[in-house]
């Protein structure tokens, strides 16, 4: 089983979500199916299997949800040193091949955001630079192919987790 490392006010969040969809969410979508199915010929009838739909979604939402939680590490990445790449780091990495520079930081699976810089604790790239420093350089194995970064530097950064 894959630990998930989450800071502790991202895995209340979390929980939150999931209560309201059990608590919300599903009786909603089932009394939107009762409503429906009042409606007459089942086999025809829109609404009902629109609702029908509803509720498998929620109930798929709902399981990967209580899986992730039963995953969860509660980490504080501002108690980390990040004199190395760890678990809520933010790193300024040149392309070698572009000399661009890119910052990404390291948050949970359920909190990445590739567009935001953010980048998951499980992410093929995260994996390669996990516990390297300034200086080092990582040639990573990317869906894309190959790509070779030089680490410009690294740090915690608390705005950029939220």
């Amino acid at each position: 089983m894959q630990k998930e490392p989450m800071r502790s006010i991202d895995y209340d969040i979390l929980t939150k979500t999931l209560s309201d969809m059990k608590l919300i969410e599903r009786p909603q979508i089932l009394v939107a199916i009762e409503e429906a199915r009042q409606l007459g010929d089942l086999k025809e009838n829109a609404e009902y299997h629109a609702a029908k739909e509803d509720q498998a979604n929620i109930n798929k939402k709902i399981a990967e949800l209580e899986d992730l939680i039963t995953r969860v590490v509660i980490i504080d990445p501002s108690t980390l040193a990040h004199d190395k790449i760890s678990f809520g780091s933010t790193i300024s990495l040149i392309d070698v091949a572009t000399d661009e520079e890119i910052t990404y930081t390291i948050v949970s699976s359920a909190h990445s955001n590739p567009d935001e810089g953010k980048i998951s604790f499980h992410s093929p790239l995260a994996k390669q630079l996990l516990g390297k420093s300034v200086g080092d350089e990582c040639i990573a194995q990317l869906p894309g192919g190959k790509k070779e970064f030089e680490i410009e530097e690294v740090y915690y950064d608390e705005d950029r987790l939220c």
